[in-house]
Parts: structure tokens; C-alpha cells; sequence
């Protein structure tokens, strides 16, 4: 009999295949007696001290996977290389890639210092009435350049909501050429169109290739009307270089929903940034269609087969 370890973060009860036997665990404390001969080891929402436990004391355990899309946590808590990981991409492709869109609205109709002229009580006739149409200022999607960094699953499912309000997207990820119906540059080269970006879009994942990928250099790049959203991981950004940017006025703001350090402390000088949107790590949450995904992934583990989103180690 087959044990498969679900966490009592995931509301959906799987129909898996007969010969697998399931127990419930909780994300935020070590594991049970009874579940240390355990074969799979479902996750979702776990701690880090959690899964370093699991990778210590499950000494059976033959196969993770977790239902959020970057494994980066998981690849970090030390399993073993016999250890197959699998991931959950394409589970929050639908939530991200909205969130995401509703980061880049919020950007360019400036619904922080809306918020902001709400709470005091002003009537802020500078973004509303009759408005400029500047080249050197991005306020619609309309003809804007957006560049994708990470041009994955996520970035299929967006980029045809940001072409629908006229923008012009731009994929960079590995190797050039064209994804999704759109142009990709190679990471290599991706200087060569950051100069002519409106809204620079991070989906990258936490590796230590993509650490700091955007960094100062990045940055100063762009013009100094682009603004910058992060819903990859924090660890793929330069938040220093960042807020010393927006600061100096060499770039218009961001949005952000992933930090290097999460929760974000609360004397992080990000959150009194007016140009910065924080957003508390809200992009996904919600894996539509894991009970399918763990379903499937079960039945092939049982026979055999090759798994799905299987992690390169």
C-alpha cells in the first residue's frame, strides 16, 4: 500500500487510484509518527523548517511534489537525490497571470496615490479631468512596450490580456525566437530592448542562475517612465538597486509581490515608498486543478510512467 502525505492546506480530497492510502498533516509542525514510512510527500504552503524535517526523518519517501509553481523551497530543504520533484506549473497560471494584469492597471492609472489622495480627503485633479497624452509617461496599456522576463506558462496565459488593451509584448527567456504568438529574446541579450520597455514584468523563478537577474545594471537601463512588477520570486531582484532607482527618479515605480525576505519586515523602507506597490505574495494561492494534477501523477507513479512537471535536479 502506497502512502501519500496531504496537507491540511490542500481543501480538495483527490481521487486517486486504489492501492494508495492518505493521511492528512499539518504544514507548520514536524510530521506524525505514522507518517514516516510515507512514499510521496505532497506540499503546499510548508515551512522551510517542516521540509527540512521531511527530507531528515522520511527516510522512505520516493517522490515529492508540491502544488506551487517554482519547487525553489523544496529543492532547498535537502532530500535526497533519489528524490523524485515534481512541481505545480500550470496550477496558478489563471490567478497569476490576474493578478499580475491588475499590478500593471494599477500602475498605469496610479491607483496607489489614488488610494493615498483618498485617505486624506483630496481631490486629486492631477490624475483625473482632462489628461496629456506623453510618450515619456506610461498611464495605458494602449501601444505600450511590455517586456516578460520568464516567458513560461504564466506569460502565455497574460500575455493575451495585455494584448487585448493594445500592448506590444516582448518574451525574454533562454533561447530566442517565438513563443506564445510573440517575439522572444534571448536572456543574453536582453539589454538590447530594455531601452524602448514600458513595464518590465518578472516571471522568473528563484535559481541561483536568476538571482538578481534584475539587478542595477537592469534597472538603469530602462527608461525612466518604465516601471517594474515582480510576481516571480524576490530573490530574482535587486530590491536595493530597485528602491535606489525609484528614488532617484531613474525609473517611474513598481509593484511588487514577491520579497527576498517574506513577510516583508516591517521596517523594510519599501513599504513607505509611495512610487512602490507591495502586495502581499497574493498572486497565486489558489492551485486550480491539483486534485487532477495529483490524480494523474499518482496513477503514473503507480505503473511506472514518466510524471508531469518533473524538476531537473
Amino acid at each position: 500500500m502506497t502512502l501519500v502525505l496531504l496537507p491540511t492546506t490542500l481543501d480538495e480530497d483527490p481521487a486517486l487510484p486504489d492501492g494508495v492510502r492518505t493521511l492528512r498533516y499539518r504544514v507548520d509542525g514536524p510530521f506524525p509518527d505514522d507518517a514516516l514510512d510515507a512514499d510521496v510527500l505532497v506540499t503546499w504552503g510548508n515551512g522551510r523548517r517542516n521540509l527540512r524535517d521531511a527530507a531528515t526523518r522520511l527516510t522512505r519517501l520516493r517522490w515529492v511534489q508540491t502544488l506551487a509553481a517554482g519547487p525553489d523551497t523544496v529543492l532547498d530543504a535537502g532530500f535526497g537525490p533519489d528524490v523524485v520533484v515534481t512541481s505545480g506549473r500550470g496550477l496558478h497560471d489563471g490567478p497569476v497571470a490576474e493578478h499580475t494584469l491588475a499590478l500593471v492597471l494599477a500602475c498605469a492609472r496610479r491607483l496607489p496615490d489614488l488610494v493615498r489622495a483618498q485617505q486624506e480627503h483630496r481631490w486629486a485633479a492631477e490624475l483625473g479631468g482632462i489628461q496629456q497624452v506623453r510618450a515619456d509617461e506610461f498611464r495605458s496599456l494602449a501601444g505600450a512596450h511590455v517586456l516578460i522576463w520568464g516567458f513560461g506558462s504564466i506569460a502565455g496565459r497574460l500575455t493575451p490580456l495585455l494584448s487585448a488593451l493594445g500592448a506590444q509584448v516582448t518574451g525574454v527567456a533562454t533561447r530566442s525566437g517565438e513563443r506564445h504568438g510573440r517575439p522572444v529574446v534571448a536572456a543574453q541579450d536582453v539589454a538590447s530592448v530594455l531601452p524602448g520597455t514600458d513595464v518590465l514584468i518578472n516571471l522568473l523563478p528563484a535559481t541561483p542562475q536568476t538571482r538578481h537577474a534584475v539587478d542595477a545594471a537592469v534597472l538603469d537601463a530602462l527608461p525612466a517612465h518604465a516601471w517594474v512588477v515582480n510576481v516571480g520570486r524576490g530573490a530574482t531582484l535587486d530590491e536595493a538597486a530597485l528602491l535606489d532607482a525609484v528614488r532617484a527618479g531613474r525609473l517611474a515605480g513598481a509593484a511588487l509581490d514577491v520579497f527576498e525576505d517574506e513577510p516583508l519586515p516591517a521596517g523594510s523602507p519599501l513599504w513607505d515608498e509611495p512610487r512602490i506597490l507591495v502586495s502581499p505574495h497574493a498572486a497565486g494561492g489558489r492551485p486550480l486543478g491539483a486534485g487532477a494534477l495529483l490524480a494523474e501523477n499518482v496513477a503514473a507513479f503507480l505503473d511506472g510512467r514518466p510524471l508531469r512537471n518533473v524538476v531537473a535536479r
